[in-house]
């Protein structure tokens, strides 16, 4: 999965291209807190039949007092993802906001540190943790650099490596790896070589499909995938071989025998039942009981 900025992408900047290139199946366009999605429904330029097109949102947490209407974003957009600015801020996220994701800016320093409990809660109730990697290689800030290492030590630590995806939130395609790239830039910050890989396959696929059952399923716990019809072209196909396979070397088709009619069209007289037997030897009796009297 990448993460792309939404003014590069409606720019027609070629970044989708790249990310298909990078063997990645699926592009966000992140959009910031807009009630209706500003990304279009039909892009301005053509998309790589592979690549998914995904919508995001991202809300930057300010006040832990504030309502964010959350439920009305989730029509307009495919992931909501909450950016908290503060330790209040993301113990609100971790525990009650019904958000997909959780995007933190990691190139700041964070008063406190990190608390698994609180984390735990986030990945329990099936939030992921986002790390954005790319302002940890193309930031010109030294020290913006330095926090991104850091801080993303310490998500991995605390997290022993569950819950956590990674994405680019990268504005030039200098800033987009190959998930080959990514994965020993993780275990450099501490993460296993298997971890990493589940951060680029198992954990955003759980997280696209798990927000697709809450926004399409009903009550979010049942969804009807395929109801096991037969497609009609199918069945016209099929019908037509068959009606061609009954026609013989003239064009015609061949007359019926008694072994192609079906056993319920034949002329097969029904066996007997015991009753109509009964009453049919009953019969022979009174006749020729008749027959001796009159004989008589």
């Amino acid at each position: 999965m990448s993460l792309l900025s939404r003014t590069h992408i409606l720019g027609g900047f070629p970044l989708i291209y790249f990310t298909c290139a990078c063997a990645c199946d699926a592009t966000l366009i992140n959009a910031f807190h807009h009630q209706t999605s500003p990304v279009p429904t039909s892009l301005p330029f053509p998309v790589p039949a592979r690549i998914r097109i995904l919508r995001r949102c991202n809300i930057f947490l300010t006040d832990s007092a504030s309502n964010f209407r959350i439920p009305q974003l989730q029509q307009h957009y495919d992931l909501v993802a909450a950016r908290p600015t503060d330790e209040r801020t993301l113990q609100q996220a971790c525990q009650s906001l019904d958000v997909d994701i959780i995007s933190l800016d990691l190139t700041t320093r964070f008063e406190t540190h990190f608390k698994f409990p609180m984390l735990g809660t986030a990945i329990a109730r099936g939030i992921k943790i986002e790390i954005c990697y790319s302002q940890g290689i193309l930031s010109n800030d030294p020290a913006a650099k330095r926090n991104v290492i850091s801080n993303a030590v310490q998500l991995i630590r605390v997290t022993r490596g569950r819950g956590l995806i990674f994405s680019s939130e990268a504005n030039t395609a200098l800033g987009i790896r190959a998930p080959s790239d990514i994965i020993n830039l993780a275990s450099v910050w501490g993460l296993g070589t298997e971890k990493g890989k589940d951060g680029l396959t198992k954990e955003p696929r759980s997280v696209v499909e798990f927000a697709h059952l809450k926004r399409q399923s009903f009550k979010g716990i049942v969804d009807i995938v395929h109801g096991g019809e037969k497609p009609a072209h199918e069945t016209k196909d099929k019908a037509a071989q068959k009606g061609k396979a009954n026609k013989n070397q003239n064009g015609k088709r061949p007359g019926e025998t008694l072994d192609s009619i079906p056993t319920h069209e034949t002329k097969a007289e029904k066996p007997i039942s015991k009753r109509q037997q009964a009453k049919n030897k009953k019969a022979k009796v009174q006749e020729a009981g008749q027959e001796q009297q009159q004989t008589v």
